[in-house]
């Protein structure tokens, strides 16, 4: 029997799990990786070079790099408990997104941001719903929880 034989046959078996790593899945693991690196790289320099200019807001990049961190684990991690961080996580993102955005535009003090300006040295990831990064932290979670629900995990499937 072949490698390919076997293959299908465990993919079509009803206890083995079911993988989200395929096809738009991977583009979608993809994008979470990105931002987390980016989001990473921003908070860190951020917070070594001038914490003191907008301690609030490098500490939401920096909250925003562990949520995109842990999504990305989440959507590659097999299981019905990594199935829930990842619900959790993405979910946590878009609440972030929508309230951080919507405090940048309205209250900007509130987050110590001296402007709205989405590129300014004191911008967030999230400010303006991630318009310095093309409103992806925006689209971003959407994707991923339409995703997460048409792929969820079968039931009696490995936690």
């Amino acid at each position: 029997m072949s490698h390919h034989t076997m293959s299908a046959r465990t993919n079509s078996d009803p206890s083995s799990p079911r993988r989200r790593m395929t096809g738009v899945g991977r583009v979608l693991v993809f994008v979470y990786g990105v931002l987390a690196l980016a989001a990473t790289g921003r908070s860190v320099f951020q917070i070594i070079d001038r914490f003191h200019e907008a301690p609030v807001a490098f500490t939401l990049s920096a909250l925003s790099a562990v949520v995109y961190i842990v999504a990305t684990i989440a959507l590659v991690a097999p299981g019905r408990v990594w199935y829930r961080v990842a619900w959790i996580t993405i979910s946590f993102e878009l609440a972030g997104v929508l309230v951080i955005g919507t405090l940048s535009l309205f209250a900007p003090a509130a987050l110590g941001l001296h402007d709205i300006d989405p590129f300014g040295r004191d911008a967030t990831v999230w400010s303006v719903y991630g318009m310095g990064y093309l409103f992806i932290p925006l689209v971003l979670p959407v994707l991923g929880l339409l995703w997460l629900r048409s792929h969820r995990p079968r039931v009696g499937a490995a936690s």
